[in-house]
């Protein structure tokens, strides 16, 4: 049984329908809000949390309930108040509670359970006397294991998501100097957004092997093992790790396809500036229509509005806001957005993926104009463009996929005049770069292939080295 269970209602659940529900676990536990009134708790009679649950989020962007919890949600129509339920990790019959939280606000509010065998059973689910573990560290109630060096997160779902607890743990952790550790079955993937956000060891998503009964690293097959207050890579040779085997089964090509792009744009700070027009512009060279939904966590729930996040952008100036887009569900597309006001104006950082299936062909030769496009209206610094075999819904399993392969790479107009504009034209690439923009200033895209050679790697380090030595 998942720790995590929602309920996904046609009406929004009220406080007393809220209230109603955590009291399924029978009149002597305490209801408290914790997280500035962002989550209630349901706590025993010494003040221990036992199921943390979040406020209701309105989801209106289609297809989300489908992408992140699977099939069994596929019937799930927009809008939907998804109020999502965690028990503790160690209490007797926790998750049992949780479950019948979820069932009587779904009751009570009209709707259905994730997952749909969870219990219904509230009495039950009563804890025993004294079967409360401590309140989770920092008032974080996705962490799950909190050591001096790390904040382990237990998570058994279909797609791992960005949510808004686990980003609060992700931020909470790194403010402790803490690594973050994400524990899953290996039938569990990660969204794009929750992989971005494992910047690398101590960090790590950890995989459950039930065949070779012991732990591997989602993202290399390195076999782990709890060690000094957290997961690190099994003892071995000098320069050998060894790899798990069920990291390496099953990596066949399936013919599933990502484009992805990794782009930065500077723009002046003036106040008629609209946020996310790159993105968009990206977005519709590509699909030929803007991004679906917007939100600062996953499930995305708000329809995409450049409008919208410019606001959000200057209520958090000056620090920096960090969003996800999702597209249609008919062609996946996802992408994260940072926004940041530095020295040199406002700086919109994107990593933007698409996903094809067998005998879908990317649209590689749009990539020459949306550069165009993004070096003369959104003065665009660098472009990196890739072609992966990897699934087409964009999410990642914890299996061996081919590293990506570079198809592009673009130079904004600064760019090529900090380069120096006869360097930037003459490179030592067999193709010839694609001037864009003004003929007086423009910037360049480098043609590096199809996708389907490695060896693009070779001419893209050619390409930086050359670029490199003229600073």
């Amino acid at each position: 049984m998942t720790k995590d269970v929602i309920a996904l209602t046609e009406r929004m659940p009220d406080i007393w329908s809220l209230v109603a529900g955590l009291f399924a676990g029978g009149p002597d536990l305490d209801v408290r809000s914790a997280g500035e009134g962002a989550v209630l708790q349901m706590c025993d009679e010494a003040g221990r949390p036992l199921v943390s649950v979040e406020a209701p989020l309105l989801v209106r962007v289609a297809g989300e309930a489908a992408r992140l919890l699977g099939p069994e949600a596929g019937s799930t129509g927009v809008p939907v108040w998804w109020t999502e339920a965690r028990a503790a990790t160690g209490v007797e019959r926790a998750e049992l509670l949780a479950a019948s939280f979820a069932r009587r606000l779904a009751r009570l509010c009209g709707g259905s359970v994730w997952p749909s065998d969870a219990a219904a059973d509230a009495e039950a689910a009563r804890p025993g006397a004294g079967s409360a573990s401590a309140a989770p560290a920092a008032a974080q109630p996705a962490v799950d294991v909190l050591t001096e060096r790390t904040a382990v997160v237990l998570q058994d779902r279909p797609v791992v998501a960005m949510t808004a607890w686990l980003s609060d743990a992700i931020r909470a952790a790194a403010a402790s100097d803490r690594a973050v550790q994400i524990v899953t079955p290996a039938t569990s993937r990660l969204s794009l957004p929750t992989r971005l956000s494992l910047t690398g060891p101590p960090s790590r998503w950890v995989v459950r092997d039930d065949e070779g009964g012991g732990y591997y690293d989602g993202l290399s097959g390195a076999l782990l093992r709890w060690h000094d207050g957290g997961f690190a890579p099994v003892e071995a040779e000098p320069e050998h790790t060894p790899v798990a085997r069920a990291f390496l089964e099953g990596a066949e090509d399936t013919g599933e396809r990502q484009l992805a792009l990794s782009f930065r744009t500077v723009q002046p700070a003036e106040e008629r500036l609209v946020l996310g027009g790159p993105l968009e512009a990206a977005w519709t060279a590509v699909t030929g229509g803007p991004p679906e939904g917007w939100s600062t966590a996953e499930p995305v729930n708000l329809p995409w509005s450049g409008e919208a996040l410019t606001a959000l952008a200057r209520d958090r100036a000056p620090a920096s806001t960090w969003v996800v887009a999702v597209g249609r569900a008919d062609r996946p597309a996802i992408a994260t957005l940072r926004v940041e006001r530095t020295a040199r104006g406002v700086e919109q950082d994107v990593t933007l993926a698409f996903g094809y299936g067998p005998g879908e062909k990317p649209p590689l030769d749009v990539l020459p104009d949306l550069a165009a496009t993004l070096v003369t209206e959104h003065r665009l610094q660098s472009l990196l463009v890739q072609l992966r075999a990897a699934r087409r819904d964009l999410s990642l399993p914890a299996r061996f996929e081919p590293p990506a392969v570079p198809v592009g790479f673009a130079l904004g107009a600064d760019e090529t005049q900090e380069v120096g504009l006869t360097f930037a034209r003459r490179t030592p690439l067999p193709a010839r770069p694609v001037p864009l923009g003004p003929a007086a200033r423009p910037g360049f895209y480098y043609p590096l292939g199809d996708g389907s050679s490695p060896s693009s790697w070779a001419l893209f380090e050619q390409l930086m080295r050359h670029l490199r030595q003229s600073a």
